[in-house]
């Protein structure tokens, strides 16, 4: 593999499939393009994109390769796999900056998903030496009781283009060290990442067949890679809309499934919290990414005693933000990843005008001109929104924030699970009491105390309830054991027959 592919030169990338160890075109005649989202006049990629024929292809070659790479011992599997964070790791500045043309990010922020990225790889690598069992006595004499961690055999992981690196990485790499042969589809908006990433691992020495891309748009791929008898488990991650007809599906067929979704996250600023921290959080957390992960902070709860203090540190910090090409230093909000997507932030925009709530900021495009060929919208703040108002109630997925006041920490709590998601939540306060009752009660997977709403770490489980995600969690142990089957072994030494009734 080249140190440098053509795409991180910004030259047009022509992309490929990637099947039982070959790249090939795929089947339809329908062309895939990927453009740089800050001006779409910049082509990043190309491709044929897969049919069904192509990813019945890739479960063919997944299925193949299982027996061999099941039996390959999982601390060789976790090398491998540490190989791929090397080579990664060599080449983080230039995917960085890829991930910037295609999907949109600030550079620095790209950066941080590569980091993101990498620790999981060495995490889950080590996990290759730690791939253990458990061991228990037995009630009867010259017994061993243990339990076998096994892998499932093919499983589908599809993927969204919010996070083109780090999602596909965290959910590839304990598919992988746990002997699972994998075929992977990730968001048709990002092919040029995906790419690399298989790119890296075939490098790195991954057999032919263990890692398959499928390229394709969901209506074309999507169900065969969930309904196929084949796929054993599948690793979603995206729309509810999506997700839940995939849970659906799967849970039909009885094999495993995990989905994780939408978010709706609020943070709590409480009247003694330090303000200066609780804006600095805010703003990473509302309008990094452009608003764009499912743990962004998209409802604000501040109590009404520091609220308008609050909201004035936050305008004239909102309105520092420069808009641009990510790529460009000074710029601290990138574009909508497409034209529908910035569509849905300008209607939802319209919808909390119509409800009744107030604009302090924002809910336009930027005039400047040249800007006019990328996806932009301005930060945008809504005070006076209420729970009854959609704004508050769904996703938009853009850098629009809803606030709503509380007159107490229990109104604050209320108004904070007030809500059909529980993905992540934050709270703001020197209150130790708050703090403890407040991640008691939150209705999330995860609670940030003094912190955004935003992030994980890879030796913790990330995941959320409610709306927000069905299955086990992903990253850290239950992230690998996801991909495992659990077996247990009794192993009698008496060599003599059993007389007792204990079972």
């Amino acid at each position: 593999m080249p140190t440098q592919t053509p795409a991180l030169k910004n030259e047009v990338l022509v992309l490929k499939q990637y099947i039982a160890g070959k790249w090939i075109d795929g089947s339809t005649t329908k062309e895939i393009v990927s453009t740089n989202p800050a001006d779409d006049r910049q082509v990043i990629a190309r491709l044929r994109g897969a049919d069904k024929s192509d990813a019945l292809r890739a479960l063919d070659a997944a299925q193949k390769a299982f027996p061999a790479w099941r039996d390959t011992p999982a601390p060789v599997r976790g090398r491998i796999l540490a190989k791929a964070a090397m080579i990664a790791r060599a080449r983080k500045e230039e995917l960085a900056r890829l991930m910037t043309r295609e999907e949109g990010k600030i550079y620095p922020e790209a950066l941080g998903e590569i980091d993101k990225g990498l620790t999981l790889m060495d995490w889950f690598a080590g996990e290759g030496m730690r791939l253990m069992g458990v061991t228990a006595p037995s009630e009867l004499p010259r017994n061993i009781l243990y339990t076998l961690r096994q892998p499932l055999g093919v499983v589908s992981i599809i993927t969204p283009w919010n996070f083109p690196w780090a999602i596909p990485v965290w959910k590839i790499s304990p598919a992988l060290v746990a002997g699972n042969c994998v075929v992977f589809k990730p968001a048709s908006l990002v092919p040029a990442m995906a790419v690399e990433i298989v790119r890296i691992f075939e490098e790195a020495g991954l057999p032919a067949g263990v890692l398959n891309l499928i390229l394709g748009s969901g209506s074309a791929v999507g169900d065969v890679l969930v309904e196929d008898a084949r796929v054993k488990a599948v690793s979603f991650t995206g729309s509810n809309e999506i997700g839940k007809r995939v849970h659906t599906i799967a849970g039909a067929r009885g094999i495993k499934v995990t989905c994780e979704m939408g978010g709706k996250n609020p943070a709590v600023v409480m009247a003694d919290a330090d303000l200066n921290l609780a804006l600095a959080g805010v703003m990473k957390g509302a309008f990094g990414s452009t608003g764009q992960r499912c743990t962004a902070t998209s409802r604000l709860i501040l109590d009404e005693k520091i609220a308008d203090r609050f909201l004035k540190l936050l305008l004239a910090e909102v309105k520092k933000i420069r808009l641009g090409d990510g790529l460009e230093k000074g710029v601290g909000l990138g574009p909508a990843v497409d034209e529908s997507q910035l569509k849905t932030d300008l209607d939802y925009i319209e919808i909390a005008k119509k409800e009744g709530a107030k604009l302090l900021c924002g809910g336009k495009r930027p005039a400047d001109k040249n800007l006019a060929h990328g996806y932009f919208v301005e930060p945008t703040v809504f005070d006076g929104v209420t729970p009854k108002m959609r704004l508050w109630r769904e996703e938009v997925f853009g850098p629009v924030l809803a606030v709503t006041r509380a007159k107490s920490f229990d109104e604050a709590l209320e108004l904070a699970n007030d809500c059909e998601f529980g993905l992540t939540c934050a709270i703001y306060t020197q209150d130790l009491t708050q703090a403890l009752r407040f991640s008691e009660a939150a209705e999330v997977g995860m609670v940030h105390v003094n912190s955004p709403t935003i992030g994980g770490e890879a030796q913790v489980p990330f995941g959320g309830v409610k709306g927000s995600g069905v299955g086990e969690r992903e990253m850290s142990k239950e992230g690998l054991h996801f991909f495992t089957e659990l077996k247990t072994v009794f192993l009698d030494y008496t060599g003599a027959a059993r007389s007792s009734n204990i079972y």
